[in-house]
This record gives C-alpha cells, sequence and structure tokens, in this order.
C-alpha cells in the first residue's frame, strides 16, 4: 500500500466534467481522476475485461460512467462498479482530495 499522495494537477485544472490522468508515485499504478459536479473520485485507470487505459474513453457527467473505447464497457465513477457486460468486475476506487491548491491520489490497496 502506498502512504505517499501523488500530485495530479492543481485544482484549477480539473474542472466539473473533466478527468486527469496519473501514476501512482511509489506502486506504478495508473490512477485517473474525475471532477463529477464538483466532487471528486479516483479509479484505476484500467478496464477490468481488457487492460485498456480508461481514460482514452468517454465520461459521461449524466450517468457519472466512464466507457471504455475497446469494447464498450461502462463503470460508475463514483465506486468503479461495471455497469454492464462485457465487464463484470469494478474497477479498484482510491482516495482523492483537495489539498494545496491540487488535487492528489494514491494507491491504498494492501
Amino acid at each position: 500500500m502506498s502512504e505517499t499522495w501523488t500530485f495530479v494537477c492543481a485544482t484549477a485544472e480539473l474542472l466539473p466534467g473533466e478527468m486527469k490522468s496519473t501514476f501512482d508515485e511509489v506502486t506504478g499504478t495508473p490512477i485517473v481522476v474525475f471532477n463529477l459536479d464538483g466532487e471528486l473520485y479516483a479509479l484505476e485507470d484500467q478496464c477490468t475485461h481488457e487492460e485498456f487505459e480508461l481514460s482514452s474513453g468517454t465520461f459521461d457527467t449524466e450517468e457519472g460512467s466512464i466507457e471504455c473505447v475497446l469494447h464498450s464497457a461502462r463503470f460508475d465513477v463514483r465506486d468503479g462498479r461495471a455497469l454492464c457486460a462485457p465487464a463484470y468486475t469494478a474497477v479498484p476506487k482510491f482516495p482523492v482530495k483537495r489539498e494545496f491548491d491540487g488535487v492528489w491520489t494514491r494507491d491504498d490497496r494492501d
């Protein structure tokens, strides 16, 4: 588990409806952070159906989902749960915070 928070971007650079990707500095895990109506959420930036970056997909702010461009699997950005086939496994969710005028995240899995 990484206890080191990774800087994603300045708070002003992640507006509602936008997403930014980064890598956890300790584990090297790709993470994508979403701003959904002012609330921040972070998921592993990898589809659980096939290993492909979710940040290449479409962020639907009405549904609060991200759609993988490979096979159209969709995931809820708030909790990572799979919303439709071909994905059945949730994407890991990570903590995210605003601090020192920045957005921070980390891979907190054991």
